[in-house]
């Protein structure tokens, strides 16, 4: 079973994510900001792979991402859409851009491709 963690300051975003992914038989670790995701990261070393909002407190998702380094496969997943913030979270490692309202099936998709490819 892989873990994944979801970082985003909306708890409603972090339940339905949660949800979506442990009906497909994901463990999952919430974090409620970046700087919530890097101390959770710590703590959980099995993670493998992370969904990641781009507007946060505290840490944004694109700080997160300079933070994390490449080390893990990231999906942004928010309601941002320029093509800038796109291709600079791109350089810092994302692997993908959701843009929300999503489809769960959709995400889970995703997920799948990273962590059980």
């Amino acid at each position: 079973m892989s873990t994944v963690m979801v970082v985003d300051d909306s708890a409603p975003v972090r339940q339905q994510v949660g949800s979506a992914l442990r009906q497909a038989g994901f463990v999952v670790v919430e974090a409620h900001d970046g700087q919530d995701g890097i101390e959770k990261l710590g703590q959980n070393p099995g993670v493998a792979m992370v969904i990641c909002d781009v507007n946060m407190p505290r840490m944004t998702g694109i700080e997160f991402l300079e933070k994390l380094g490449g080390r893990l496969p990231v999906i942004m997943l928010t309601t941002e859409g320029q093509p800038e913030l796109k291709k600079r979270a791109k350089e810092l490692g994302a692997k993908g851009w959701i843009i929300k309202p999503f489809k769960p099936e959709l995400l889970v998709q995703a997920v799948n491709g990273f962590v059980r490819s």
